[in-house]
């Protein structure tokens, strides 16, 4: 067997009385998590839940998230998380299309009313047949008529289980891609892709029972789930947690909790170097943080070198996707660290830039990244057409175009879906961006392209402005053409106050597009 629960388990025989979860003044340990995933697996045998069924997971970063997730793998069943920020009729598509038995969904706040939306959309999905509510207080009854709490589901059950004994190439967790075109595609992850990327992440940034992780990262994205959770429960570690990134309270939290690993996604270091006056000083946070690490999206350089000089501390930056479980590449500790660059395969990884026919290119040419490895999917689940061209040969297509360099390290030029082509030549945003990054009064670009009569698509630049400075379109237009080819500068420049993101952080470009 190869249960991935096996994580929470050994650390809860190792470590019972140790910190795992906290959550504001809460804290629970090794133990308490465990039996408490042990209560949850019982109810949902209690409620006819089979090994092989699928149960759908809406919850915020609280600790109510790990115990329903490693109940539901205890229980032989299969977790498909989803987006805390789902309106209803995506709710409906996505417990349709992952076939979930049960939805778990956290009742949410007044600002983001997660369990309405889910409530309504469970109701559409004609073969999901138990909807059970998180509520912040355990006592709590159902809001939902007709249905259960988490408190009335853990009810009465034992605080040990008999873990279903899966296998390792069974269906552990359905990972939702973001949908930037067409519908979202689950991703089906097993229990020893996810196992092994816990364990990789791990030594990654040599994370150890000592360290005390800040986990602001969706803990329903790939990222937050197995680089924090999953490597974070495997080696024992302290997880503080944080529902919502705000750039004062991961400052107070750094501090407050001595943290030594973060994790986040580019506007998030951004946002914390824009922060302004916390009434902390990069200082008291340098004491205990030993590592941070960046992935999601490329980390702007500039964003990079900042963020090193003002807390002393080394940003690892990786690359990853959902279908990747998630990690592929790593600039590895103790090795070498090239700004910009995405590093060097993870072990047991094997990366190529192919051309057009899947064919290696050399040194220093550009072409779409293909990976294989114990880390990738079986597919995407129930989508045989669309795996048999992403799986093709046996690599994984990722969709976005890199190139590697005579040391083997590999660079993210950008997605392929992002690239502009401007009068039939090839414009990576990505390369635009970070032009526009060394301006002095550019705190944050999004560059995209839009419809244009001539050239077929024009460069459109969509400009944040750092606090307190000025600068015109002419002025940006006229820096970045004296920096890169004429055909790749932008023609039009948009200035915004903040640019739309995703829940886990993401620039979202399609908006920006349709503005």
């Amino acid at each position: 067997m190869l249960n991935l629960s096996v994580l929470l388990e050994d650390s809860a025989r190792r470590y019972p009385d140790k910190e795992a979860f906290i959550f504001n003044e809460t804290t629970l340990t090794y133990a308490q998590i465990n039996a408490a995933a042990n209560q949850v697996a019982g109810g949902l045998q209690k409620m006819g839940i089979q090994a092989g069924d699928k149960v759908a997971l809406s919850c915020l970063n609280v600790p109510y998230f790990p115990m329903v997730y490693f109940g539901i793998l205890k229980a032989g069943a299969a977790v498909v998380p989803l987006s805390v920020l789902l309106k209803r009729s995506e709710v409906a598509y996505h417990l349709q299309d992952s076939e979930a038995k049960a939805y778990f969904c956290f009742e949410g706040t007044p600002e983001l009313p997660m369990g309405e939306e889910g409530f309504a959309g469970f109701q559409e999905a004609k073969d999901c047949t138990h909807f059970v509510t998180i509520t912040a207080d355990p006592k709590a009854s159902s809001p939902f008529d007709d249905t259960k709490t988490l408190g009335q589901v853990m009810s009465g059950q034992s605080p040990a289980f008999a873990t279903h004994p899966a296998g390792a190439e069974d269906t552990c967790v359905i990972v939702y891609t973001s949908g930037t075109t067409g519908r979202p595609k689950g991703a089906d992850l097993t229990h020893s892709n996810l196992l092994q990327n816990a364990i990789l992440s791990a030594d990654l940034f040599q994370a150890s029972s000592e360290d005390r992780m800040l986990v602001v990262l969706p803990l329903f994205h790939i990222f937050g789930m197995t680089v924090l959770m999953n490597a974070g429960v495997y080696r024992g570690a302290s997880l503080i947690l944080l529902p919502r990134f705000d750039p004062k309270a991961v400052m107070g939290l750094l501090f407050k909790h001595d943290i030594t690993v973060f994790a986040g996604v580019p506007t998030m270091y951004w946002g914390l170097l824009n922060a302004g006056d916390t009434g902390i000083k990069p200082e008291d946070i340098q004491q205990s943080l030993r590592v941070a690490v960046s992935g999601g999206a490329s980390l702007p350089v500039e964003v990079l070198r900042q963020f090193e000089a003002k807390f002393k501390v080394p940003i690892i930056e990786g690359y990853g996707m959902s279908e990747g479980s998630p990690v592929v590449t790593f600039n590895h500790l103790g090795r070498q660290r090239k700004p910009g660059s995405i590093g060097t395969p993870v072990w047991g990884v094997e990366v190529m830039i192919a051309d057009a026919n899947d064919q290696q290119l050399p040194v220093g040419e550009k072409g779409q990244l293909l990976y294989r490895g114990h880390n990738v999917m079986k597919g995407y689940y129930n989508r045989p057409e669309v795996n048999a061209d992403s799986l093709k040969g046996g690599w994984m297509h990722s969709g976005d175009v890199a190139y590697m360099d005579e040391d083997g390290y590999f660079y993210i030029v950008d997605r392929t879906k992002d690239m502009i082509i401007r009068g039939g030549l090839n414009v990576y945003p990505r390369e635009v961006e970070e032009v526009m990054m060394e301006h002095p009064a550019v705190s944050m670009v999004a560059v995209i392209g839009v419809p244009h009569e001539q050239h077929g698509e024009e460069i459109k630049a969509c400009v944040v402005l750092q606090d307190g400075q000025t600068a015109s379109a002419e002025e940006l237009i006229g820096w970045t053409k004296t920096r890169i080819a004429a055909y790749k500068y932008p023609r039009i420049i948009e200035f915004l106050d903040q640019l739309p993101m995703s829940a886990t952080g993401k620039i979202l470009k399609k908006e920006l597009r349709q503005v």
